[in-house]
């Protein structure tokens, strides 16, 4: 076990390892790294995956929660992480009106071009599941309630009255 994780990080890592666990083993495809690490609110790139032991076929490795203790703990520790601040910044710098819009190509051309890169379809998918349709403008909603308080170190975007401020609607934070 990894000595550094708190009781609820090991519990909260226990319930998802189990959820993943999908034949009973006490095991998890290693091909699902990435998916429990999401699931415990990590965002490890799909090099930080590979390079934790993480595979891309299915049935190559298997990891125990003995095993994926330590990889949690890790990635835990991982400060190159995106998380939902940063990409929301990023894509204030296309809000050119500051109203939580930008160009819809835009938003494709940045999916497809920045970071890890994402293909035609999945930006597709992305826009159809997640935003509204473009206006008549070309314009697309990327957040849906801009929070006027702030947490003295800026924009305070996880909690506004009780409700959680999204970006790309289908994001919770």
């Amino acid at each position: 076990m990894a000595a550094d994780l708190s009781g609820k990080d090991v519990e909260r890592a226990q319930f998802v390892f189990s959820i993943y666990d999908s034949d009973g083993t006490g095991s998890v495809d290693a091909s699902e790294l990435g998916g429990v690490l999401r699931a415990l609110n990590l965002n490890p790139t799909c090099a930080t995956i590979e390079k934790l032991g993480g595979t891309k076929k299915k049935g190559e490795k298997k990891l125990t929660l003995d095993e994926f203790l330590p990889i949690f703990s890790q990635c835990k520790k991982d400060k190159d992480q995106g998380v939902y601040e940063d990409f929301l910044e990023c894509l204030k710098l296309y809000d050119k009106a500051e109203n939580g819009t930008m160009l819809g190509a835009e938003l494709s051309h940045t999916l497809l071009s920045l970071g890890e890169r994402l293909t035609d379809a999945e930006v597709d998918e992305v826009l159809k599941d997640c935003l509204d349709p473009e206006d008549d403008e070309g314009m697309v909603q990327y957040v849906r309630d801009i929070p006027q308080e702030t947490d003295g170190k800026g924009l305070n975007l996880r909690s506004i009255g009780g409700q959680t401020v999204s970006i790309l609607h289908g994001v919770n934070v």
